[in-house]
């Protein structure tokens, strides 16, 4: 029986209640996510690991899917449109969505998530958690910031246990919380004075934003493949130290 409504990224609102109406029972998914299923061998080695994942898990699931639900706007990234049209080929029941409206800076949410003392690996699970199942989390208290994480989830969240508490969360991570996926000025924007590290996957088009924002920040940038080295952890800690 289908019993998965699988996604990437951040489908437009609308589409996410219009399944969990439809289908209330169904379990929900999260296709960026590595679960360790059998690898694939339709995409290159040299490959984004979050589009990788999109592959091993959805080809691992495929007889379980109600539909998968797929943002391809600026909202995720032209490596998740090209995944659409070869799922579709491999018979995948697949409902694309762009969700690409954009705010001015101050109609934006509130992102408590972002600046609260929660853990960092916390605060990011949080945030993408709060895509399909909802929650207020207005209660927490803003937290005063030591340090700034600004990027995507990585794709092995162990890193983020490197930071402090006290790690405010800035890029594509804080417009999920602020619903703009694709808003651009709230992705680029940090705090100044903020010592931050700057992360996207490999082979990632992020990278472009991330190296350069760490270069007129005075930030660490990182990009990592996959499971980081001890070399990379120990290239933020001292960053963290000594900053």
């Amino acid at each position: 029986m289908k019993d998965i409504i699988g996604f990437w990224g951040y489908p437009e609102p609308s589409l996410i209640e219009k399944y969990k109406n439809l289908y209330p029972n169904a379990c929900w998914v999260d296709l960026d996510i590595d679960f360790n299923y059998p690898k694939t061998n339709v995409l290159p080695d040299a490959y984004c690991s979050i589009i990788k994942n999109i592959f091993n898990n959805a080809f691992y699931l495929k007889e379980k899917f109600i539909t998968i639900l797929a943002p391809v706007g600026k909202d995720k990234c032209d490596s998740a449109f090209f995944a659409v049209q070869i799922l579709k080929e491999a018979g995948f029941n697949i409902e694309t969505s762009y969700f690409e409206d954009v705010l001015s800076l101050d109609k934006l949410p509130n992102t408590p998530v972002s600046k609260s003392s929660l853990p960092l690996r916390e605060k990011i699970e949080k945030i993408t958690a709060n895509i399909v199942e909802e929650k207020d989390y207005s209660y927490l208290p803003e937290s005063k910031a030591q340090f700034g994480f600004w990027g995507v989830p990585p794709n092995d969240l162990s890193i983020l246990e490197i930071f402090p508490d006290s790690t405010h969360v800035f890029g594509w991570s804080r417009c999920v919380e602020a619903k703009n996926p694709a808003n651009i000025e709230l992705e680029m924007m940090v705090d100044e004075n903020l010592p931050t590290v700057f992360f996207a996957q490999t082979f990632c088009a992020k990278n472009q934003l991330a190296k350069y924002l760490a270069g007129k920040h005075n930030g660490l940038y990182i990009d990592i493949d996959g499971t980081p080295t001890n070399s990379v952890k120990a290239k933020i800690e001292a960053f963290l130290r000594l900053r």
